[in-house]
């Protein structure tokens, strides 16, 4: 990012007057304008269809957007350190394959290694944790751009999905790789449970944690979260690792909604991963956003995702409203912040 963003609010002085409180105020009303949309769009929901909501369509909704969730998570915890990863994708595919292929038998299309369950799902979450990691020093360390850097990896990692799987879907995992999303809780997947506590998490450590501080501080202004002390490689490194983990488990709940792994497993899933971030709040400038803007931009798409199946629109079309969505939502967030974006 650039060094000539607004310094971060650990060093800032504190604004006051009606400019602060006309700030404050903006900031919010984006956060929260999320809100009034789903309503309506509930609403416009059980006029067009008397399927909407009811109990099972809406548990339909959170269950298919779990996976989802976990990854805007993720990429929400990077964007608003200032960087990107767009290799999270490819990480919800090749991370749950490679503990599918440690498990499985050779004569079902395995590495014949046959680990135990427990085991294997313990690699996955490493293999997410190692690829962040990696990712990380070569932004950190290195110094490459986080775009080009994740770009790339994308690529290569969905090369790697395809070469270690021979574009074949995997199938017969143990259950427990389907656990979280065929086990419920008061009648909600624990997929679902999982997530909203992920995201409860995350949004308590951002607000009132040290840690959450610093990484706004960091996203507003490097240099100048480095001058006030914090170490801000080892914060990059440690957030690229958290993010790697919780796109992993985003894949094993992926796995357990579809029930099965496909050599496209995440394909084009970044997408609606930065659309709902957007959309959300989370600037794409750094140093900006809150975990409640980022879930309620999910269930944004969720709902809108769940409106056009039910209307039998094509899956293209699908997309090209995401969008769209995107691009509104870039302009609301510049007209209500007045600042240019980079």
């Amino acid at each position: 990012m650039a060094d000539t963003k607004a310094a971060p609010p650990l060093a800032a002085p504190r604004a006051t007057g009606a400019g602060s409180a006309r700030t404050v105020l903006l900031r919010r009303a984006r956060e929260l304008a999320l809100v009034p949309a789903l309503l309506v769009l509930l609403v416009l929901g059980a006029i067009v269809n008397d399927s909407f909501l009811t109990e099972r369509n809406l548990i339909s909704i959170l269950g298919a957007s779990a996976a989802l969730a976990m990854v805007v998570l993720a990429e929400s915890l990077i964007l608003i350190t200032g960087k990107i990863d767009l290799s999270l994708e490819s990480v919800v595919g090749i991370a749950p394959a490679i503990g599918a292929l440690l498990v499985l038998p050779s004569a079902e299309s395995g590495w014949g290694t046959e680990w135990s369950a427990p085991l294997a799902l313990v690699a996955i979450l490493v293999v997410g944790g190692v690829i962040g990691a990696f990712n990380g020093v070569l932004v950190v360390k290195f110094k490459l751009n986080a775009f080009i850097v994740t770009l790339a990896m994308l690529i290569v990692l969905r090369g790697l999905l395809v070469g270690a799987t021979k574009g074949k879907t995997l199938f017969g995992m143990p259950d427990s790789f389907f656990t979280l999303a065929t086990s419920t809780f008061l009648s909600v997947p624990m997929s679902v449970w999982l997530a909203a506590v992920c995201f409860a998490v995350a949004g308590f450590v951002l607000k009132y944690h040290r840690v959450g501080r610093a990484l706004y501080a960091i996203g507003g202004n490097q240099e100048a979260a480095r001058a006030a002390g914090i170490r801000v490689d080892r914060m990059l490194l440690g957030v690229s690792i958290v993010a790697g983990v919780l796109a992993s488990v985003g894949g094993i709940m992926q796995t357990g909604y579809v029930g099965a792994i496909s050599a496209n497993q995440g394909n084009n899933m970044i997408f609606t991963v930065m659309a709902a971030a957007v959309i959300g709040g989370i600037s794409l400038d750094g140093g900006k956003g809150t975990m409640f803007g980022a879930l309620t931009g999910v269930l944004l798409l969720g709902v809108v995702q769940n409106l056009l199946t039910l209307a039998q629109v094509p899956s293209f079309w699908i997309q090209a409203i995401y969008g769209g969505i995107i691009l509104v939502a870039l302009m609301i967030a510049r007209i209500t912040t007045g600042r240019a974006q980079d």
